[in-house]
């Protein structure tokens, strides 16, 4: 599959609401969410103003000219919160661009920019009733560090280190 990963440019991060929607768990064989759940102020804290504060960074999938994926991180109180220090990231793909190996590229390339901007370590919510998604993030490094009630279901926290790691 031919792709681009590249930074999103601020006149498409109107587009992170429908990433934030894909990453919004529905159990195996469940219905969706209605979108009406992204009126949530607990997730509008994901995209919200993108763009406007410091730590705000997001990278882009583009195939064919349309953005299929991004990977953001923000310094925000949300599930995953850790310090004022440390950045959530969150990461989506259509579901079409799934299993072809550009999600690990996409989130090792902005794992990569937060070490060159010199983030000490940044943090994930993940749901429990997604294991595969667990161990896809503990083979990059991330631990468990608590558990949350997120939008519908408990999450764990986890957290990777960032000091001398290399993602290139």
């Amino acid at each position: 599959m031919d792709y681009k990963i590249r930074e999103m440019r601020p006149n498409e991060y109107c587009e992170l609401e429908n990433f934030l929607y894909e990453a919004i768990h529905a159990p195996e064989g469940g219905v969706k969410h209605s979108r009406d759940i992204l009126n949530l102020p607990e997730l509008q804290l994901y995209t919200k103003n993108f763009g406007t504060q410091p730590a705000d960074d997001c990278l882009a999938v583009e195939v064919a000219g349309k953005v299929v994926g991004a990977c953001w991180v923000r310094i925000m109180n949300d599930f995953s919160h850790i310090d004022d220090k440390t950045p959530s990231l969150v990461i989506a793909l259509y579901p079409d661009f799934c299993g072809h190996g550009i999600g690990s590229k996409l989130i090792k390339k902005m794992l990569a920019r937060l070490v060159n901007k010199n983030f000490k370590q940044v943090s994930l919510s993940v749901q429990k009733s997604i294991p595969k998604t667990k161990k896809f993030y503990e083979r990059l490094g991330f631990k468990v560090v608590g558990e949350v009630l997120g939008e519908t279901e408990l999450e764990f926290v986890m957290l990777l280190n960032l000091e001398g790691k290399n993602f290139a």
